[in-house]
């Protein structure tokens, strides 16, 4: 393999740091940028602000206007977008092209959806409180940072970037170094439209810049990425009570009934666990299936995985690891797992060809393995047997991930039932990774997975500041509001609050 096939400082120009960025394929370099100091990010901060105040003021129907017009751009470029996205990752080109379109997705949803989600709406009131109107609004909190994630470049930071502009904030973008050339290119197609209004920014760099970013004093922090990392953001971002929202690597979990579609649960499972590597937050860890049903769907998954194939041409599977430091993750979770006692029934320690894992399917993992712990970013996929459903709900809920669950059943009626028994942010029913190209349907962990949510009304809101208003209409006929009240107004107040709430109704 060449030189690592990750970015890194690579030496001085014009006396300052250059991150160089590499294809993970080849080693090849693929750009150059600048590492950004305190200075430039706070000027690149200030123009933010500067940049807010007018995008604030346009409302939502001129903000609307702008991202449409900014999405049509992205679109009608995309191939470009594209083939960045394949240099700096190593992905198949279909796979960048669908993590685009869905991103093109998420913004127009954003954009048309953010006025009715976040404009001032009339609230109801009380009896004793009729002669006042109230209201709610959501206005922007300011200016954003994003922290990009390297697995899927656009696609993730889309989650926050567009919410929050929809919201009417300004957005300084950071994106990994891994993928600095995306965020880039986003930046400049977003300069291209407003050159005079910085609304959208991208700062490049390593994890100094990341850390400036978080100390900048924002107005809120979006991350993705890994658990040390969330911790070290949270941390930083404590220290000038900066908000946070957070969504830790990991991947979700599936769960295959007695009565499932096996192919199609086979199917799903191999799909989630070996997609882009395996490097997909929204895929499958690993699947429990009830026992009269699982020697049936493991001979599936079986024959499935064993047709993939990663590599760097158009018929690939998949594409390489993109950090290069995963590699020894992968390794020692799968080392763990069959010291443990568990069985490799497709590929194993000798799946391992740097930059590529060729597909791992491990059976009877017990609970306690890294395999089973850890964070999961390879093609590694575990199917363990269940007893019963309690029993695989147990499971999930022990191990404190909070991703998301795939359900596989005829039955869907008992779906929601066993949903609510999970401590999870995400329960699907006969697909798996789906649910993310959804832009209407939040998604967010519990506990140890995330802070706050992406997507949906919630994913707008969390870049949004809440307004209440009342307004006193007229003068109350019953006025208890005042040192003056009459008796008889008390009276005719305790009268109507035993009849509204002491009576059986």
């Amino acid at each position: 393999m060449a030189e690592s096939a990750q970015s890194r400082v690579a030496g001085h120009r014009g006396g300052s740091n250059v991150l160089t960025s590499y294809d993970p394929r080849t080693g090849e370099i693929v750009g150059n940028y600048a590492v950004m100091g305190h200075g430039e990010l706070n000027r690149t901060v200030r123009s933010a602000r500067a940049a807010e105040k007018w995008w604030a003021g346009l409302g939502f129907g001129s903000r609307k206007r702008w991202l449409l017009d900014w999405k049509r751009s992205i679109a009608r470029q995309a191939g470009d977008l594209v083939d960045i996205v394949c240099e700096e990752t190593g992905k198949p080109e279909a796979d960048a092209a669908i993590e685009v379109m869905l991103a093109v997705e998420t913004l127009d949803w954003a954009a048309r959806n953010a006025a009715r989600v976040l404009d001032r709406r009339k609230l109801g009131s009380t009896w004793l409180t009729r002669n006042q109107h109230a209201s709610v609004g959501y206005l922007p909190l300011g200016v954003i940072g994003v922290l990009g994630s390297w697995n899927n470049p656009v696609f993730t930071p889309m989650g926050s970037i567009a919410y929050a502009m929809a919201a009417g904030n300004a957005v300084v973008f950071k994106p990994h170094e891994l993928t600095t050339g995306v965020g880039v290119w986003l930046a400049e197609s977003w300069s291209k439209l407003a050159p005079s209004q910085p609304v959208l920014q991208a700062v490049t760099g390593e994890k100094g810049t990341t850390n400036a970013l978080c100390r900048a004093k924002l107005d809120k922090i979006a991350y993705a990425g890994s658990d040390p990392g969330a911790r070290e953001v949270i941390s930083l971002c404590a220290q000038t009570m900066t908000p946070v929202v957070i969504e830790r690597g990991g991947k979700g979990t599936m769960v295959v009934h007695v009565d499932a579609k096996l192919d199609d649960a086979a199917e799903a499972a191999v799909f989630g666990a070996m997609a882009n590597a395996g490097q997909n937050p929204t895929g499958i860890q690993r699947a429990y299936v009830a026992d009269s049903v699982y020697d049936s769907f493991l001979e599936l998954v079986i024959e499935q995985a064993r047709k993939l194939r990663p590599g760097a041409d158009k018929r690939a599977s998949y594409g390489p690891m993109i950090l290069e430091s995963q590699v020894d993750v992968v390794r020692k979770q799968v080392r763990d797992a069959l010291a443990r006692g568990g069985k490799a029934v497709v590929g194993g320690l000798d799946s391992f060809r740097e930059p590529y894992i060729e597909p791992i399917v491990l059976a009877e993992v017990p609970e306690e393995s890294v395999a089973v712990t850890g964070e999961a970013c390879g093609p590694v996929l575990v199917v363990n047997r269940v007893p019963s459903m309690e029993e695989a709900a147990r499971r999930i809920n022990a191990t404190g991930n909070g991703v998301a669950v795939s359900v596989f059943t005829r039955d869907v009626a008992t779906v929601p039932g066993f949903a609510e028994r999970l401590r999870v942010g995400v329960v699907t029913i006969n697909s798996s990774s789906l649910y993310a190209g959804i832009p209407a349907l939040p998604f967010g962990g519990l506990g140890e997975y995330g802070q706050g949510h992406s997507h949906g009304d919630q994913g707008l809101r969390e870049f949004s500041r809440t307004l209440s208003i009342a307004r006193k209409r007229y003068r109350a006929p019953v006025n208890l509001s005042t040192f003056d009240r009459q008796g008889r107004h008390l009276r005719m107040a305790r009268t109507m609050f035993r009849i509204r709430h002491a009576r059986r109704t």
